[in-house]
């Protein structure tokens, strides 16, 4: 068995190898990811689709001179192990160990931190621009995937990047479509065409010779472009690109070594902006990946040899499951009732509702800020959408929210999954911020659940409600606890008081409800007796009960799975101020002021003081 890849330590190493040895690599990187993977969970089919393309740019360019920047990031697994981490691959999105994305400040070889998607291009020309300012001459490329390209942002970039017309790269990763022999015989000689340096150059010539002559010349010219445009629009989707004054190159086979590599030496000698078409098969190298590119682009541990998932150990229906029957069941009996996601029907739980009502699903692809006024205009039609997202993928269509959603109140509800730490996606996927963000907005009502039974009426509440609101709710599994057959709305605004004492009073919200309890559990047995309440809203908060059990206890404590700064704490805090209750006090528990790391959700917490342990101790050091 070879090992070529352990003499890579940079992408130097590369430069050495031949066309057979770099075949060997790819088999051999394909085995390293697929085993960490098994292992650690990650990104493996988008990493498996792109291993020859990578080694390929590596070999061609001087990274980091030559700045690749990799849309998203999930696909970057090989780009890590080339430069410089393949002893710490092994570490891959545990708590200290590399990222499951490309991180500044992990490697020279990381141009810029990427996580969500759409971003490359804007970022890719904004690092041309300012090349050319330094009168550099470095190349910079962005690796941007299919998926990717249904986000607004892409077209912006791609349009601002037509019109500066700078020396730029952009490498489109279609892992959608297949290679047919005719088409990639056509699309091989069309690519060899249009690459070829002397054919290039003599393009630009004719054109400045022609466009220089009176009359004629001109002619000529607007003739031979328009047959080179329809000759090309007829074989290829270049059309499209060209039209925002992009060079088009493909598309071509991604897992073929020599032509990328051929294509890649061709397109370095451009000097103005290019876009290469690259036709990839997701998961490719592993046979379960490339049967369900869609489980493995984003799973965790796996048998390797079966492709199994490996269940956690809890047996308690996740967070997500339940919102998306919950959802179903609602939509049965209120035909108003329309889901929206974007671009990931099973990752928020509608997968089912898709399929049980299509008429009333939509899937607007990776387009959040589209996503939201499209909602808005289903509510101004009176219809009750709901539009389920990532938490962390909210913050993507901010203003649509602030100004399409909240200042027409509407009727829209936005159930925010993975709120909270998510785990070993790390900084860039942690829901830590909504509390922040869409607490300040008029007319938004937000709320939180303490257990998956909760989130059920926290969802007919929310479907019944004449306005703006959210439900946000944690990733993973829930507490296994009884789940109501009928739905009940909740009055807006009201907690519910779980544990009393008089020691003080802890308001907990969401996910830090049971912690909570089990924290006054650990303070009873030391003497101290605190109620304990699940807060339920963050907006409206339930004065009456804040203001009667801080003036009978005069000690407050808030829990928040959210980042204190303008948290549900502060919330508290102000009701206080406003109310004049100065000498309460008043302790807020949640996450720093900083951008929390990968690790488990348990972890983290714990990590925190967002355990019982955790909440205990720090009443216990307030009280003393």
């Amino acid at each position: 068995m070879t090992d070529i890849l352990g003499t890579i330590n940079s992408p130097d190493d590369l430069k050495k190898l031949s066309v057979p040895d770099l075949k060997l690599l790819a088999g051999e990187l394909r085995e390293v990811i697929i085993s960490t993977c098994a292992a650690n969970g990650g990104h493996l089919a988008p990493s498996l689709g792109v291993v020859e393309l990578t080694i390929a740019l590596h070999k061609v360019f001087n990274s980091p001179q030559d700045q690749i920047v990799w849309d998203v990031g999930h696909q970057a697994y090989a780009h890590k192990l080339l430069t410089g981490r393949r002893e710490l691959f092994a570490t891959l999105r545990k708590p200290g160990g590399i990222s499951g994305f490309p991180k500044r400040a992990e490697s020279p070889h990381d141009i810029f931190d990427t996580g969500h998607s759409s971003t490359s291009i804007s970022a890719t020309l904004g690092l041309a621009t300012a090349r050319d300012l330094k009168a550099a001459s470095n190349k910079t490329i962005a690796v941007i995937g299919d998926g990717s390209m249904t986000g607004g942002l892409a077209y912006e970039g791609l349009n601002n990047a037509g019109h500066l017309n700078k020396d730029l790269v952009v490498i489109l990763n279609d892992n959608e479509m297949s290679i047919a022999e005719n088409v990639g015989a056509l699309s091989n000689f069309l690519s060899r065409t249009i690459t070829n340096e002397f054919v290039h150059k003599i393009k630009k010539e004719l054109q400045s010779f022609l466009g220089g002559l009176d009359g004629i010349g001109k002619g000529v010219l607007k003739i031979a472009q328009r047959a080179e445009q329809s000759l090309k629009g007829l074989f290829t989707p270049g059309m499209l690109f060209q039209t925002f004054g992009f060079e088009y190159v493909g598309p071509i086979d991604g897992h073929n070594i020599e032509l990328l590599l051929r294509t890649l030496e061709n397109v370095k000698r451009f000097d103005n902006s290019v876009l290469i078409h690259v036709l990839t098969t997701k998961g490719k190298g592993y046979p379960p990946a490339e049967r369900n590119p869609a489980l493995f682009h984003g799973i965790g541990p796996f048998d390797k040899t079966t492709g199994k998932v490996l269940k956690g150990k809890a047996a308690a229906a996740s967070y997500t499951a339940v919102f998306g029957n919950s959802i179903m069941k609602i939509a049965a009996d209120n035909e108003r009732v329309v889901a929206i996601t974007a671009a990931m029907p099973e990752g928020t739980g509608l997968a089912g509702f898709a399929a049980e009502f299509p008429d009333r699903f939509f899937d607007v692809g990776i387009a959040e800020q589209h996503g939201v006024t499209f909602a808005a205009g289903l509510a101004a039609e009176g219809l009750r959408p709901v539009f389920a997202l990532y938490s962390s993928f909210m913050q993507r269509g901010y203003d649509q929210v602030m100004h399409d959603v909240c200042l027409q109140n509407l009727p829209l509800v936005f159930a925010l999954d993975r709120a909270g730490v998510v785990g070993s996606d790390g900084p860039t996927h942690h829901g830590l911020f909504d509390l922040s963000y869409l607490r300040h907005l008029p007319n938004m009502t937000l709320m939180a659940p303490k257990d998956e039974n909760e989130l059920q009426h926290m969802l007919q509440t929310a479907i019944e409600h004449d306005g703006p609101i959210t439900v946000r709710y944690p990733r993973g599994n829930g507490y296994g606890v009884a789940l109501d057959q009928k739905f009940t709305a909740l009055p807006i605004g009201k907690s519910e008081l779980l544990r009393e004492g008089e020691g003080g009073v802890i308001f907990a919200l969401g996910t830090m409800v049971y912690p909570a309890l089990a924290a006054a559990e650990i303070l009873a047995a030391e003497g101290v007796r605190v109620s304990v309440v699940n807060a339920r809203f963050v907006k409206p908060l339930d004065r009456e009960m804040i203001v009667s059990l801080a003036v009978k206890t005069g000690f407050l404590v808030t829990v928040e799975e959210n980042v204190l700064a303008g948290g549900f704490g502060t919330a508290i805090l102000e009701l206080l101020e406003e109310e004049g209750l100065y000498n309460i006090k008043l302790l807020r528990l949640g996450f720093p002021d900083i951008y929390v790391e990968q690790g488990e959700q348990g972890e983290l917490r714990s990590m925190h003081g967002l355990d019982a342990e955790g909440i205990a101790a720090a009443v216990r050091k307030r009280l003393k």
